[in-house]
């Protein structure tokens, strides 16, 4: 569910941006952003002479660059781009650069407040992280799969250790992976790792890791789980910080462990996606009871009902109570709830959105070639060219709702019941 804190819920309706305007403006404009409260609209744009630069709300940057990707505005609603510029790649926010430049950089990720954004760079061969522009004193081999610690202070990332050369087929059965944490890297070297954590309190960080064939745990700190499974997915903390969970394959089947142990009596096809409800501890997956038909399982008991083609990650509502999910069923798409999915359906949909109270659920879906507003499965009469995901109020009566139709920008608060 989205907070947001500084959002205007009183007025209707405005007009933000004429795109129109902008497609006359420039000789390229590509890659729309908004912020969360919808106050703010930015794409990079192509000026004469083959200068990029980000334009916002109408207004260009005074910077420009031989190139911008990956726009994003932070959750506190500044605006964050790679740029190139005379060869070196660095990170502009609201236009002011950060004076580390590199070879390139990648993975820009934001702190939940926003505070903190970091990155993976590249600089002379050497891979590391910078963070709000100052990287880490180590470099690495290798740096990939960027993660933040909740309180925006610590990152970790995948490195490699050291090189190897590219027909070096032996060189990749050897254990040369690792975690840094903070520029600092564990001690014991994997195969292979994935799916980097960091525990509720920042102090603790978990990965899946390769310790053989067919020999697959989670390390924490560095330290493998006693035991080994046939594979691994990714792990994940519990709000305590204390204990890892994830979905492992045993020689019966898939199922949940909690630090080594299984902790789900059944087992299946498949278990992946795992989230654990604010509050109550309750944990849901993504499960396949049998090949071909999937569903989600909470505490290890699977709903009734099961999909055909898909289901994606679980979210659970604010209250821990409700759990709802994208499904797919004959190639079409829609919400389960509970195990009930939506009687409407649509050409693709979005992660569901609870309510503040967890009495309704929203998602952004396409239909007929139009986006709209799904609200337990009532779909919007109004249609979009380009829609951004919806946001409840704090008291779930209205919708702000961000998009793009007849080629202008508009924030729109919406009630709820009119949808």
């Amino acid at each position: 569910m989205n907070k947001i804190t500084d959002c205007d819920w009183k007025t209707e309706e405005r007009l933000i941006a004429d795109i129109e305007e902008w497609n006359k403006n420039f000789l390229s404009v590509r890659e729309f952003v908004v912020s969360d409260n919808g106050e703010k609209i930015a794409a990079a744009v192509e000026k004469k002479g083959k200068q990029d630069t980000l334009c916002v709300n109408g207004e260009t940057w005074n910077e420009t660059f031989e190139r911008v990707l990956s726009q994003k505005f932070t959750p506190d609603n500044r605006l964050v781009c790679a740029a190139l510029r005379n060869y070196e790649w660095t990170v502009a926010v609201d236009e002011k650069l950060w004076e580390e430049k590199y070879d390139f950089v990648w993975n820009m990720i934001f702190s939940s407040n926003g505070k903190t954004i970091a990155v993976n760079t590249k600089k002379d061969n050497e891979y590391g992280v910078s963070m709000n522009g100052r990287s880490w004193d180590n470099k690495f081999a290798e740096a990939r799969d960027l993660v933040l610690s909740p309180d925006g202070e610590k990152a970790a990332t995948r490195i490699k250790i050291r090189r190897i050369a590219t027909l070096d087929i032996f060189g990749f059965a050897e254990k040369i992976l690792t975690v840094a944490v903070d520029g600092n890297a564990w001690d014991k070297n994997f195969l292979s790792i994935w799916g980097i954590a960091f525990s509720s309190d920042s102090n603790n960080v978990a990965a899946g890791v390769k310790l053989g064939h067919l020999e697959f745990t989670v390390a924490v700190d560095g330290k493998p789980w006693e035991q080994t499974f046939l594979c691994i997915w990714e792990p994940l903390f519990d709000p305590s910080g204390k204990d890892v969970f994830a979905p492992v394959k045993t020689p019966e089947g898939w199922t949940l462990a909690m630090n080594g142990k299984p902790v789900w009596d059944k087992r299946f096809t498949q278990v992946w996606g795992q989230k654990i409800s604010p509050g109550n501890g309750r944990i849901a997956a993504v499960v396949a009871p049998e090949f071909g038909k999937w569903t989600i399982a909470v505490d290890g008991t699977p709903w009734n009902r099961v999909f055909s083609d898909a289901v994606l990650f679980p979210f659970f509502s604010a209250d821990g109570k409700r759990v709802a999910a994208v499904v797919k069923e004959k190639n079409r798409y829609s919400i389960a709830v509970d195990g009930r999915a939506w009687e409407s359906d649509f050409d693709m949909i979005w992660d569901p959105v609870f309510s503040p109270d967890s009495s309704r659920v929203a998602a952004k879906a396409e239909k007929k070639g139009k986006y709209v507003v799904a609200v337990d499965g009532k779909a919007s009469r109004q249609g979009y060219d380009i829609l951004w995901d919806p946001v409840f109020s704090p008291d779930g009566e209205r919708l702000l709702i961000r998009a793009i139709n007849a080629g202008k920008y508009y924030r729109r608060v919406v009630p709820v019941a009119d949808i």
